[in-house]
């Protein structure tokens, strides 16, 4: 059974961090490309960052550029982002997503987790 797991959102002021988790079972992690997105209220869903199954391409938005990093570690199936420099306009649910693709970072993703809220205040 597939399940992609987030995990590490919460409640942080605005110039915080937090550190985004998700894992994947189910699938051979190690040739997955992933990627998190995220969505706030009343918007459409954006690509935060997408990482290569190998971790040598990597891929940000321009708005998350220079503040948030993502890597893997396949050994333990886990995905990471590394939020710094939190803004209240990075309020969101943050969602996982993977694929198994050709291309280094899939542009479609069959298997997506059910996201974890990331909150900025001001």
């Amino acid at each position: 059974q597939v399940q992609v797991v987030e995990s590490g959102g919460g409640l942080v002021q605005a110039g915080g961090s937090l550190r985004l988790s998700c894992t994947a079972s189910g699938l051979t992690f190690d040739h997955l490309g992933i990627a998190w997105f995220r969505q706030a209220p009343g918007k459409e869903r954006e690509g935060v960052s997408c990482i290569h199954w190998r971790g040598d391409n990597i891929d940000y938005a321009d708005a998350m550029k220079g503040r948030f990093t993502i890597s893997r570690d396949n050994a333990k199936n886990t995905l990471y982002l590394q939020m710094n420099s939190l803004k209240p306009e990075d309020t969101a649910m943050y969602y996982c997503a993977a694929a198994y693709s050709g291309s280094w970072c899939p542009t479609t993703f069959k298997y997506w987790g059910q996201g974890t809220q990331v909150t900025v205040s001001s």
